[in-house]
């Protein structure tokens, strides 16, 4: 639609509908000044979104864990969102939705006086690493430097833009040639990167970390299908030697789905190409994507 201004995105902010790259927030407002804010992420693929009702219910409980109350219901978010991909015409799309703290007009520091703010955005699907560089894998570190955040300063159930020490791992990633990094807790047990779980099959079993991380619908998408497939799953603490050890590595995103790890600490894992259990859950992870359990199709406006 060359003549949609919003082929490049659509932002709602404060009740408008915005080409995303006029959308702008209130300086002032503590998402932005605090990182007093959450938000969650949901795919469109295909015309559809993709499990979006477990993206919103996850997306409430994070509100009220951190004691916010929007101005709108789920439902009402909900249309937001199809809206912004309605508008935009995207059939691929990364759609984003967010609560912050807000403002007080007052110029109050007591949160409970706050007025919850809701944006939302719908852009072109983003990648971490595109198909191409997926067939391949990446290049995977164990940051040396940093730890994540610990759980009794910042819930990581919570979606949030604390990303200060995920920051500072891509840098070191970068600066060991690698393609992204995982962090690990105080203790030495593997937790997640920058946007993403991971995920080890190791000794004939599935492992990801059982604590310390978002809990990815992605992730939970692999669980699921991993127990369709009658592949053995389990949830557990466990370290950096039990990732060089793997004969499969794969982390899981919205934002690229199933992405094979073929390289960690510049050691090559299994033969150093995809694993037959990572072609598998890729595979079935895409095709998910069609499938009506899963998937709600968003009704775009009539081509004139």
């Amino acid at each position: 639609m060359p003549d949609n201004p919003f082929s490049d995105g659509c932002a709602y902010v404060e009740g408008k509908y915005f080409p995303i790259a006029e959308a702008r927030i209130p300086i002032m407002d503590t998402g932005f000044t605090r990182s007093d804010v959450t938000y969650d992420v949901v795919a469109v693929w295909n015309g559809k979104f993709f499990r979006l009702s477990d993206h919103l219910k996850r997306f409430e409980r994070g509100w009220n864990r951190l004691r916010m109350n929007p101005e709108l219901s789920v439902a009402q978010m909900r249309e937001i969102l199809f809206e912004c991909v309605r508008r935009a015409g995207l059939r691929n799309a990364y759609v984003e939705m967010i609560l912050s703290r807000g403002i007080d007009e007052e110029g109050s520091r007591d949160p409970r006086r706050f007025r919850n703010r809701f944006y939302a955005y719908a852009i072109p699907y983003v990648w971490i690493a595109r198909p191409e560089k997926q067939e391949s894998g990446i290049h995977l570190i164990v940051s040396e430097k940093t730890i994540r955040i610990p759980v009794n300063a910042v819930d990581p159930t919570v979606k949030n833009f604390h990303w200060g020490d995920l920051v500072r791992g891509i840098y070191e990633a970068y600066d060991r040639g690698a393609y992204t990094v995982v962090l690990p807790d105080a203790d030495g047990n593997i937790t997640e990167g920058p946007g993403f779980n991971v995920f080890v099959y190791h000794r004939g079993t599935l492992l990801t970390p059982a604590a310390g991380v978002l809990e990815g619908i992605t992730r939970q998408t692999v669980l699921d299908l991993a127990g369709e497939q009658d592949i053995p799953v389990k949830l557990d603490s466990f370290g950096a030697d039990v990732l060089e050890t793997a004969e499969e590595v794969f982390i899981s995103s919205t934002a690229g789905g199933i992405i094979p790890v073929t390289t960690i600490n510049d050691k090559p894992i299994g033969d150093g190409k995809p694993g037959k259990i990572t072609d598998l859950i890729r595979k079935r992870y895409w095709e998910a994507h069609d499938e009506d359990r899963w998937t709600s199709p968003v009704n775009y406006p009539a081509k004139v």
